[in-house]
């Protein structure tokens, strides 16, 4: 049976790019770089984030490089402290057996309920209720399965909000996985924005295949749209930038759900949204809070 070998190198910023190009210029068959601090309360949140730079790396880098296993890691060690003049470079070996990969992504996703009222169901799976309202959603390039805290949270909300006649907007729609529920939900109208156009794609994508009406643009220049409902799961910095524009989007005493938010987060974004929102008691899971509210009459 065919193996890989997985090369991991932690690496500073200084080094991080100049290593992993040269990874793949030495033959690896694939090269990744992640924080190393990824998903811990250390993590560096970079990308996406309003008036950073796009080539900003993070502080402290890992680095995955997969090669065949004839190769010789020794060699590609003493090649790459020649390219960097490095005279050590911290690294570990791990081997990748051949596996069936299809087989083994799709048994890493199930079926998730949201209050026993909504599925979130990938297309090789059967919903475990069918009367249920029923959302089929493959893992794919944008953001949104429903398995992330901040997505189950404003899923929740939403099932709990939505009444018949609501217009919708669903800002950083991602999947488009909380336009596709905000619609079958008995939403009357929902319009999705994303900067992100990989995101409208799998959106328009995702509408199709659950057979619902949704109208997604990758700009707010196109949005002429007032909602009774704004929903925007995105990080903390954007929602603070944005608060201008959710506000005005939100019809008078029309609701906002916002999440992709930290605890240590809720006090700024208390104080900016404040001005326009009369906002409830965050709600929290895991870690991530999502805070609502109802908009103000006079703003």
């Amino acid at each position: 049976m065919a193996a890989w070998i997985n090369l991991k190198i932690r690496a500073s910023a200084e080094y991080a790019h100049i290593i992993s190009d040269a990874l793949i210029e030495l033959g690896a068959l694939s090269s990744s770089i992640e924080d190393t601090y990824l998903n811990s309360d250390n993590e560096e949140t970079l990308f996406g984030e309003p008036n950073i730079p796009s080539n900003t790396i993070w502080q402290h880098n890992n680095i995955e490089s997969l090669f065949d296993d004839s190769v010789s890691i020794d060699i590609i060690i003493d090649e790459l402290k020649t390219i960097t003049g490095l005279s050590q470079i911290d690294y570990t070996l791990e081997t990748v057996e051949e596996q069936n990969w299809v087989a083994l992504t799709q048994s890493q996703f199930e079926p998730i309920s949201i209050l026993d009222k909504l599925w979130i169901v990938p297309s090789w799976h059967t919903s475990p209720n069918p009367n249920a309202i029923n959302i089929v959603l493959d893992p794919g390039l944008a953001f949104g399965t429903g398995s992330h805290p901040t997505t189950h949270l404003c899923l929740e909300w939403l099932i709990k909000e939505i009444n018949a006649n609501d217009r919708v907007l669903d800002y950083g729609c991602g999947s488009g996985i909380l336009s596709i529920a905000a619609k079958k939900c008995g939403a009357k109208e929902v319009v999705g924005v994303d900067i992100d156009p990989q995101a409208i794609i799998s959106s328009m994508h995702n509408a199709k295949e659950n057979h619902v009406d949704v109208h997604f643009y990758n700009s707010e220049s196109r949005l002429n749209f007032e909602a009774d409902i704004v929903v925007a799961n995105i990080l903390s910095s954007a929602l603070s930038v944005l608060a201008p524009i959710l506000a005005k989007a939100c019809k008078p005493h029309g609701k906002i759900a916002l999440s992709g938010i930290l605890k240590a987060q809720v006090e700024m974004l208390t104080e900016i949204y404040s001005a326009w929102f009369n906002l409830n008691k965050p709600v929290e899971r895991e870690g991530w809070i999502l805070m609502s509210g109802t908009k103000k009459s006079i703003s």
